[in-house]
C-alpha cells in the first residue's frame, strides 16, 4: 500500500511536483542538434508539464514531434526579450502547484540562455527547482579539444567590438585555466586576429563547429593557423576553446635576489622562499639550497 506521504515523494522523483504541495521548476538541458541525445526524463517532462516555458516555441513543438512526444501543458515563449515580463506569471504558476519546464533552443537554460531571472525568482521565493542533464556545448567543446581541461573556465559570448575584445583576451594572458566560450561565425576570424595579437600566434586552441549535427567540424591548432582558417568563411554555431597561459619560470638568481629582498625586510628565510616560489614557478627547495649556496 502507497501512503500519502509515499505518493508525493514518487511524484517528486519524476519532477512534476514537490512535497509542500507547490510546483516546481524544472531545468532541461535539450539536444543541441541530434533528437537522440534527448534523455527519457526530457522526453517524460515535455510530456507531462503543466506549462513548458521555450526559448523558441516552434522549435521546442518540433523536438517534441522528432522524439514522437505530446506536449499536454500549456506552451509559453521564454527568451531573452520577454523573460522579464514573463518571470512573474510562472513563478505564479510554480506557487499555485504547477509544474513548468524551461528548455531553450539547445543545451542548458541560464548557460548563456534565457533562464537565469526565473531560477533566482524561484530561489528568492524559496520554491522547488529541479533539473534535468543533458547535452552542453561547453563540455563537449572541450572533451573535443585535445587541450588540458582538468582546470577550465566558462566565458559565454566573447565581446562584439575590437576594443572591447582586446581588452577581454587581455584579460586571459596569464590566465592558467583553459578558456571555452561562443562566438559568432561572421565575428570568429577578427576575434581569432584580435586572439593572435593579444594572447600570441602560438597558443593552441580549437575551434568546434556544429557539434554533434551533420556537418560537425573540429579545427585544433596555433591560434595564427586557425585565424588563417577563419578567413575562408565559417557557417554553423562555434565554440572556440584556447588553453591556459603556461608559466613563466624566472632564472634562479632572479628568484634568490627576491628571496634576499623580502628576507631584509624582515621575513624568514623558508617563509621567503616559499611566496618567492609561488610567484616564480620554481621548486621551494631548490630556491631555499640556492639561497643558502650564495650566503
Amino acid at each position: 500500500m502507497t501512503t500519502t506521504d509515499d505518493a508525493a515523494h514518487e511524484r517528486s522523483d519524476t519532477g512534476q511536483t514537490s512535497r509542500n504541495g507547490r510546483g516546481v521548476l524544472i531545468l532541461a538541458a535539450t539536444p543541441m542538434g541530434q533528437p537522440g541525445d534527448a534523455s527519457q526524463r526530457l522526453r517524460d517532462a515535455l510530456h507531462s508539464a503543466d506549462v513548458v516555458a521555450a526559448e523558441d516555441t516552434r522549435r521546442t513543438r518540433s523536438l517534441a514531434a522528432a522524439l514522437g512526444v505530446e506536449i499536454t501543458g500549456r506552451i509559453v515563449s521564454y527568451y531573452d526579450q520577454v523573460e522579464a515580463q514573463r518571470t512573474p506569471g510562472l513563478l505564479a504558476d510554480i506557487d499555485n502547484g504547477l509544474t513548468v519546464l524551461l528548455v531553450t533552443d539547445a543545451g542548458m537554460p541560464s548557460v548563456s540562455d534565457p533562464g537565469y531571472r526565473l531560477v533566482l525568482a524561484c530561489a528568492q521565493a524559496d520554491l522547488p527547482i529541479t533539473c534535468l542533464p543533458g547535452p552542453s556545448a561547453v563540455t563537449t567543446a572541450l572533451a573535443l579539444s585535445a587541450l588540458p581541461v582538468e582546470r577550465f573556465c566558462f566565458d559565454g559570448f566573447a565581446p562584439r567590438k575590437s576594443g572591447a575584445r582586446k581588452s577581454w583576451l587581455a584579460e586571459l594572458v596569464d590566465q592558467p585555466r583553459t578558456v571555452v566560450f561562443f562566438e559568432s561565425p561572421h565575428r570568429l576570424a577578427d576575434c581569432l586576429d584580435d586572439a593572435v595579437e593579444v594572447l600570441g600566434p602560438t597558443r593552441r586552441a580549437a575551434v568546434c563547429r556544429e557539434l554533434t549535427k551533420t556537418y560537425e567540424e573540429v579545427r585544433r591548432g596555433p591560434m595564427a593557423e586557425l585565424a588563417r582558417w577563419a578567413h575562408d568563411g565559417v557557417r554553423g554555431e562555434i565554440t572556440v576553446v584556447i588553453e591556459g597561459a603556461q608559466p613563466v619560470v624566472a632564472d634562479l638568481e632572479t628568484l634568490v635576489d627576491a628571496v634576499e629582498a623580502l628576507v631584509a625586510d624582515g621575513a624568514r628565510l623558508k617563509d621567503a622562499c616559499a611566496e618567492i616560489a609561488a610567484r616564480g614557478g620554481a621548486g621551494k627547495r631548490e630556491l631555499y639550497q640556492a639561497a643558502l649556496a650564495r650566503r
